[in-house]
């Protein structure tokens, strides 16, 4: 669509609008017309977003769980995928998380205790 001149873009735009029930129009309207975009694209499927290695959330959590010595009980696998899942779809969001983390190892080293 992006190939499309912009006069013919917008007229597209509006037969779009108006063939568009009313209770969907309503949501637009309070979104505002010229904001909405009907040929966006849509985001990746979680499942094929990658992180900065190139590893989906499902391959980085496999890969941590393989990694252990033993296999962890199945509440902190769960952990796990969720937190993968975060960390490839948001990993801004995750930042304070790892941030606090190497914080309290360093913090556990210090007062002599681990986890």
């Amino acid at each position: 669509m992006a190939d499309l001149p912009p006069e013919e873009r917008e007229a597209l735009k509006r037969a779009i609008y108006e063939k568009i029930s009313p209770r969907r129009r309503k949501f637009i309207d309070r979104m505002g017309y010229d904001e909405w975009d009907p040929f966006q694209e849509p985001f990746d499927p979680i499942d094929i977003r990658k992180d900065k290695t190139g590893f989906t959330a499902q391959q980085l959590a496999d890969a941590f769980i393989r990694s252990q010595d033993a296999p962890p009980p199945p509440q902190i696998v769960q952990a796990v995928r969720e937190f993968s899942i975060t960390l490839v779809a948001n990993p801004e969001r995750v930042r304070g998380v790892y941030d606090f983390c190497v914080w309290y190892n360093e913090h556990l080293k210090k007062s002599g205790k681990d986890l």
